[in-house]
């Protein structure tokens, strides 16, 4: 009995396995697509025309901030504003993180042409010379307390 049911459950299998690579297709019942369809529906889905003010106050956000492009010095990814909410790169939060590696927003730099410069909040520097004022202070503290402790 237990070799007949699992000689059923496979052929329930290979059937199952069969039927997901055939060629046919189940029918669906296509929908004609109607005459009502106006232009009107269309503007439904795409929003409203932007007024002369709004195009304006656009603009002037644009001009405030940077034209050219953000690159990741880590991995490379190039900083996309439709890809992050719509929000142009100076105006991410202190926590924002590159999509591709999850780099620190220090780590993105100005691209001009072909030569990538440094990010507005001094990229590592302050870093490295806090690490190192910190190891240097370490080490005296060291000092001093082998010699009077």
């Amino acid at each position: 009995m237990k070799k007949f049911i699992t000689a059923l459950l496979s052929l329930f299998v290979l059937i199952g396995c069969a039927s997901a690579f055939s060629t046919t297709r189940s029918p669906v019942a296509l929908v004609p697509r109607s005459a009502s369809l106006s232009k009107s529906s269309l503007n439904m889905v795409f929003g409203k025309k932007k007024t002369a003010a709004q195009k304006e106050a656009e603009a002037e956000k644009e001009a405030k901030f940077w034209q050219g492009d953000w690159v990741c010095k880590d991995c490379g990814y190039i900083y996309n504003k439709n890809e992050c909410a719509g929000f142009y790169f100076e105006e991410q939060g202190a926590g924002f993180r590159c999509p591709q590696c999850s780099g620190p927003r220090r780590r993105y730099a100005k691209k001009v042409g072909d030569v990538v410069g440094t990010t507005l909040d001094g990229g590592d520097a302050p870093i490295l010379i806090f690490s190192f004022v910190g190891v240097i202070g370490t080490i005296i503290f060291g000092i001093w307390a082998v010699d009077n402790l």
